[in-house]
């Protein structure tokens, strides 16, 4: 079953809440990396009282025409969202030059001070969720090729799902491309390759960001 996390929840309350442990927990939410960290509004698996289980591959989301995604909707997004957690806490420099998933999809001309559309381009390639051919290394090309795609849709803050592009103003005419994280202690959460480096270089991180939202895109599929 799946369960949406509550202001206040833990996986240690909700292990003996449903039954379970905390390494179930874990082995079922492999997008968990710290038990000790989980967000608000995101959806957690629940395996049930065995340790053993397994969790299930992603599966792909049933597009619906003419419809915006809620809460409630279709996941989405969410391999894309998997691979980028994969690669927290790697600096843009090395993974530009990593030959394996995201890496290989990244164009290494990009000034690793500027990577975020690449990154997150990068993560959609790997996921099946884009082509080629509609990687941009712009955060408002990025935006204007998911809009031209009938496999995205236009979506809202609230009604995010991890793995949702969001693409910020960043100052008089800067931009900034990221992918949603969730919610921690109510406040939105973007997992994308962020300044964060004292020589102002990327970093693979989840932050919360207050820039302006251009737009906000979800894989329907």
């Amino acid at each position: 079953m799946d369960y949406r996390i509550h202001s206040g929840d833990s996986l240690s309350r909700l292990a003996a809440k449903f039954n379970t442990s905390v390494s179930a927990l874990m082995k079922a939410n492999p997008q968990i990396h710290n038990a000790n960290l989980i967000y608000t509004g995101a959806t957690l698996h629940i395996p049930g009282a065995k340790d053993s289980f397994e969790p299930s591959k992603p599966t792909k989301p049933t597009k619906t025409p003419g419809t915006t995604p809620t809460s409630s909707g279709s996941k989405g997004g969410s391999n894309a969202f998997q691979v980028g957690m994969s690669k927290l806490g790697q600096n843009a420099s090395s993974l530009k030059l990593d030959s394996s998933t995201v890496g290989k999809d990244m164009d290494n001309w990009v000034s690793s001070k500027e990577c975020c559309a690449n990154f997150v381009s990068a993560c959609l390639q790997a996921s099946g969720e884009i082509k080629a051919s509609q990687h941009s290394d712009l955060a408002t090309g990025l935006m204007n090729n998911l809009d031209k795609d009938p496999n995205w849709k236009r979506t809202t803050l609230a009604n995010a799902k991890p793995g949702d592009v969001v693409t910020f103003q960043v100052g008089a005419s800067g931009h900034h491309s990221v992918m949603f994280a969730g919610w921690k202690d109510g406040k939105p959460m973007f997992l994308g390759s962020n300044n964060i480096n004292s020589d102002g270089t990327q970093q693979v991180s989840i932050r919360n960001m207050n820039y302006k939202i251009l737009g906000v895109q979800h894989y329907v599929g």
